[in-house]
Parts: C-alpha cells; structure tokens; sequence
C-alpha cells in the first residue's frame, strides 16, 4: 500500500470513529432528554391529580365542619364521613409524596446526561489536542503514528465513558420501595 493510502486509510477510520462516538453519545442524550421530560409530565399529572384530590376530599367535608362550628350536630353519615377523611388526605398527601420521588430519577437522568456530554467534550478536546501536534510538513509515517494514537486515546476515552454510565435509572431513598426504569 501506498504512503498516501495508509495516511487515507488512518484518517478516514479516525474520522468514523469520531463520527460513531459523537453520534453513539448525542442519541443516548437524546435519550436520556426525552424519558426526563416523560417522567417530569407524569410526575406533574400525578401531582395536579393528588393536590386535587386533597382539595375534594377537603371541600367535600367543609358543609359538614361547618355546621359543626355553628353547633350543630353532625349525622351519623356525616360523621362517619368526617372520621374517614383524615385516611382519604392521607392517601392522596402519600400519593403526592410518590409522585415527587420522580425528582430523584429525572435528576439520575439529568446527571448521566451532563456526564455523557462531558465526557464528549473531553473526547473533543482529545482530539484537538492530537491534532495540533501534527505539523502540516509532517511525514506519512509521523502522520500515521499520531493517528494511530489519538484513535487509541478516543478508544479508551469512549470505553471509559461507557463504562461509567449505568443503563438504567434508579429510584433511592424512598419509603415506598425501589422502581428501576429504563
């Protein structure tokens, strides 16, 4: 093979594996981009839903309290019905506070995605750093050598940063149990 050929050669399997890994990493961001916004809607919906519920079970109750503070005595539905409100808010205030435990997952979400960017801007500034050794009346063979190693350096770089980025998102520190998405 030709010097010109091997110098083509490194260059254009450097140039696709820049390529790969950019595009690899911005999909995952993407990713990782549209389950937060999936989860911040839901999250959001369950939320309005419970704080709703609470204002119901409130309002439904507020004749009966109020007939209480004008001194009247509540029947005996009413009065059931106003011992039982205490679990009803309960049940919805429990049901906000797991809605709000989609906070610890979009910021896992929002954590990976800020690393994978990181990472990408390293693997960049890798890149431009090789390339800025390489003077423009270099040699083929010095040429193929510094190609050679920044493709190395982007290799494990890309390695590394796939590594350290776990696959799936994790509920922590909750009372109500662990959900694993994604």
């Amino acid at each position: 093979m030709t010097r010109k050929k091997i110098l083509g050669s490194h260059v254009k399997r450097l140039l696709s594996g820049v390529s790969d890994h950019g595009r690899r990493h911005l999909n995952e961001v993407e990713t990782d981009l549209v389950q937060t916004t999936l989860l911040l809607e839901e999250a959001v919906e369950k939320l309005t839903s419970s704080f709703m519920a609470i204002h119901q079970a409130v309002d439904a109750r507020q004749q009966s309290i109020n007939r209480l503070l004008a001194g009247e005595a509540p029947s005996a539905e009413e009065s059931e019905k106003l011992t039982g409100m205490s679990g009803e808010i309960g049940q919805h205030v429990n049901s906000a506070i797991t809605s709000m435990q989609f906070q610890d997952m979009t910021s896992q979400l929002l954590d990976r995605t800020l690393r994978r960017v990181s990472g990408l801007r390293e693997f960049l500034t890798t890149l431009g750093e090789h390339g800025a050794d390489i003077a423009p009346d270099s040699h083929s063979e010095e040429i193929v050598e510094r190609l050679g190693k920044v493709s190395m350096a982007l290799a494990i770089q890309s390695l590394e940063l796939r590594s350290m980025l776990r696959k799936s998102v994790e509920q922590r520190h909750l009372e109500s149990g662990d959900v694993e998405l994604f």
